[in-house]
């Protein structure tokens, strides 16, 4: 059996602090295993739990949702359909990101001195406005 690892530790090898543990174990996105006193011990398995919270909220997923797709701590399989839509939503923004650069850009660069002159950035507004509105 592998040695249980201490709150401390894991939060040292995880970079989550004790208190996000606890709170992730309130939201049974993880569980200790055993206590040692008062400190919460868990399996070693738990780092690469973490590891998966961490991806899944970069990634956009509220904590909620990661509880929802990953299902209680342990669980290994991953609903495909909840990634192929996390994706999706994913390079929409990716897209809505770009068009945004370039239109800041546009407007950094732009020679006309008063922008709304500018009949490109006047269409560029219409098209945020759609984008904002969608």
């Amino acid at each position: 059996m592998e040695r249980l690892l201490d709150i401390a530790e894991v939060s040292d090898r995880s970079g989550v602090s004790a208190s996000g543990l606890r709170y992730y174990e309130k939201k049974k996105l993880i569980g200790a295993v055993a206590r040692n006193g008062l400190r919460r011990q868990y399996e070693p398995a738990v780092l690469e739990e973490l590891a998966l919270i961490c991806l899944a909220k970069s990634a956009g997923f509220t904590l909620d949702e990661i509880g929802s797709v990953l299902g209680r701590p342990g669980t290994r399989v991953i609903p495909r359909n909840a990634l192929v839509d996390k994706a999706g939503d994913l390079e929409e923004q990716a897209e809505r990101l770009v068009n945004l650069a370039k239109m800041v850009r546009h407007v950094a660069n732009c020679p006309v001195v008063d922008h709304f002159e500018c009949s490109r950035f006047r269409k560029l507004l219409k098209v945020s406005t759609r984008v904002a509105n969608a």
